[in-house]
């Protein structure tokens, strides 16, 4: 059986651990939980490292219980905040909880008859009968204000990080992640609470409510808060989060996230985010070493990642979109491309629209491309260019300048995709 320490240690995914942790992880099979927070319905790759931990722990033989936060996330954790968030009504955390539950399905094994499968536990299913009499009497009593007041989290909103300040909302919410640990402890014998290290007052918090409640001793383990090389903050583009919802990032944008990163945050994030042994990433790093240029660590990254959280199929997808615009690719593989990815795939190239009545009675290549729209500066390049064979469309080659456009060559009933000379592309969206 692995060691989760040790495997945990060797991929840089230990930041804080408390003293007797490896221990007890040696000496029994442990439960441990760590909490996610539903206020999307999708999980984005932030979440990702948190996730990896659970998938570890579970490969290593211990149960793994990931926890939605429910209750808490109607609140929202001052921590790393610099404002307070927005509150989610009932109906949109239990949307949102049920999509998360079949994203973790990925990672963890849920429904075997193992003893350590996986379990989903969602807060709010004991913190939403729980009077705010019963919350004074069972958890408040035991935190001192001035034990509160001293976590980094409160003191970092306390002095000037926000403009509001910090809501008693808030404020309250070390105590609710603390209770979730005791409850949890208590109900299933739950030793060990994991986290980003951005939790550790939390945590921290719910291990004092524990020992003083009970007089038991439970354990934490944290990871680093991920970032890229530069010290920027992992996982957000230009255009915000990488989702693990197809639906918000296509695979083929999540796929060419993971090729596109620089080569030391590849070398980091390969370790963290895939289950490759030890031994296997070392002779990737040393071939990556060796060329630099064939960007071996890279690939192997993306497609690890994106076969895990998508499909074998939508990793081939992906592959085959990329070559369309940086190698060869066919119409074939062109028709193949659904429209969220053929425009991720487009994104940056220039786009024209035209109306739908242009093609009615088909049109001209040349009036298309230079007259409907700014492909060409002029008729007369155009028919140049398609004699010398460096114009297609929809990735076949043009055998005539004045080939006739019709509704029965549009990709996706809407899309018409020209290329001039090898890398220039043009995409006429058709109204």
């Amino acid at each position: 059986m692995l060691n989760f320490v040790e495997e945990l240690t060797w991929r840089g995914m230990v930041h804080t651990m408390m003293p007797g942790t490896e221990e007890l992880l040696e000496k029994e099979q442990v439960t441990a939980y760590l909490g996610i927070d539903p206020t999307a319905d999708s999980l984005h790759i932030g979440h990702l490292c948190g996730v990896m931990m659970l998938k570890h722990f579970q490969r290593c033989g211990h149960k793994p219980l990931a926890l939605v936060g429910g209750a808490t996330g109607m609140i929202g954790d001052p921590s790393g905040k610099s404002q307070e968030r927005n509150l989610l009504d009932e109906a949109t955390l239990r949307h949102n909880v049920a999509c998360i539950k079949e994203q973790l399905a990925r990672f963890l094994d849920f429904d075997s008859d193992a003893p350590n499968h996986a379990e989903l536990v969602n807060n709010y299913d004991w913190m939403k009968d729980f009077t705010f009499l019963d919350f004074a009497r069972t958890v408040g009593k035991h935190i001192t204000v001035n034990y509160m007041m001293a976590k980094d989290s409160v003191q970092k909103r306390l002095n000037g990080e926000a403009r509001d300040g910090l809501s008693f909302t808030e404020f309250t919410y070390q105590l609710l992640q603390g209770y979730d640990f005791l409850y949890l402890n208590e109900h299933k014998n739950c030793k060990l609470q994991l986290g980003g290290s951005d939790q550790w007052g939390n945590i921290t918090t719910g291990a004092e409510l524990i020992r003083r409640t009970n007089g038991r001793e439970v354990f934490a383990l944290t990871c680093p808060l991920i970032t890229k090389a530069d010290g920027r903050k992992f996982g957000k583009t230009e255009q915000g989060n990488i989702w693990l919802n197809r639906d918000y990032t296509s695979p083929y944008a999540f796929y060419q996230f993971w090729l596109n990163v620089a080569d030391d945050d590849a070398e980091r994030y390969i370790k963290i985010f895939t289950t490759l042994s030890k031994e296997e990433i070392e002779a990737l790093v040393a071939e990556h070493k060796e060329d630099p240029g064939q960007r071996v660590l890279q690939k192997r990254l993306a497609k690890e990642v994106t076969i895990m959280v998508h499909s074998e199929a939508d990793y081939q997808m992906a592959v085959e979109a990329s070559n369309i615009l940086f190698g060869k690719a066919t119409k074939e593989s062109l028709m193949k491309l659904d429209e969220k990815t053929l425009l991720d795939v487009f994104a940056g190239v220039p786009q024209f629209e035209i109306s739908r009545d242009v093609l009615s009675s088909g049109v001209k290549a040349v009036d298309l491309m230079a007259e409907f729209t700014q492909c060409f500066p002029s008729k007369g390049e155009m028919r140049k260019m398609t004699q010398g064979g460096g114009v297609s469309l929809n990735k076949e080659k043009l055998n005539a300048f004045d080939q006739m456009v019709t509704e029965e060559d549009l990709l996706d009933g809407k899309y018409l995709l020209v290329q001039r000379g090898k890398k220039n592309y043009y995409l006429i969206i058709v109204k």
